[in-house]
């Protein structure tokens, strides 16, 4: 493939987790962030990375590249108001990669092989993004909490990152957010509301993003057995 950057979003307040910023939780003897991180360092197909933090944590992000001396972060860099700001600013920092993997940094359960999957299934559409088929029966509710429909879930994907796409897909999508006023935490979102055909790749339930602490515990079982 022509160069593939990578954007790991973690500049996230963490408000789910009694206090505790889940990016630098000890995970597996090392902070969760470093186990994102070193999924990215270790695929031969990543050429750079970028990682948005939040303001107070860009001098703890600094000290993880002393120690890790990870070659490809090329770049640690405050994260904006919302997800999309912090992805929309780590564009500039990878200007001669074609193609853009967005990550959450707290899904450290990622394996190289997903990466590889979705930079195969992108080469079809331009964009492409990691999920797993919905297990449980989905209710649509109003606001008085009364059921409205019971969807088919056979056709129902929980999106996961990374998602992957082409730098000029990614970059009008998050022009047209600014231009449109448009929130998403999804940057597939954006790319469907330009037009554009997203692929969907499976990723893995193992691909677990941390929001709790219970998240935190669950993630330390799936990377304790993948070392056995």
């Amino acid at each position: 493939m022509d160069s593939v950057g990578c954007i790991i979003v973690a500049a996230g307040r963490s408000q789910r987790m009694n206090g505790k910023d889940k990016i630098f939780a000890s995970l597996a003897g090392k902070p969760l962030i470093a186990h994102t991180i070193n999924v990215f360092q270790k695929n031969n197909a990543v050429q750079q990375i970028v990682l948005a933090l939040k303001e107070d944590n860009l001098s703890s992000g600094q000290k993880l590249l002393d120690d890790y001396r990870w070659s490809k972060l090329i770049k640690i860099y405050p994260g904006g108001e919302h997800r999309q700001d912090s992805v929309a600013r780590g564009f500039s920092y990878l200007p001669d990669c074609q193609w853009i993997i967005i990550h959450d940094g707290s899904r450290p359960c990622l394996t190289g092989y997903i990466i590889d999957r979705g930079l195969c299934c992108v080469q079809e559409t331009g964009a492409a993004i990691a999920a797993v088929p919905i297990t449980d029966t989905i209710k649509v509710v109003n606001g008085d909490f009364i059921i409205n429909d019971t969807p088919d879930r056979t056709s129902l994907w929980a999106a996961q990152t990374p998602q992957i796409f082409r730098r000029d897909i990614i970059i009008a999508a998050h022009d047209n957010a600014i231009k449109n006023n448009l929130k998403t935490t999804d940057d597939a979102a954006l790319v469907e509301k330009l037009g554009y055909k997203v692929k969907i790749y499976r990723g893995s339930y193992d691909n677990i993003k941390v929001t709790t602490s219970h998240d935190l515990s669950l993630a330390e079982i799936i990377l304790t057995n993948k070392r056995r």
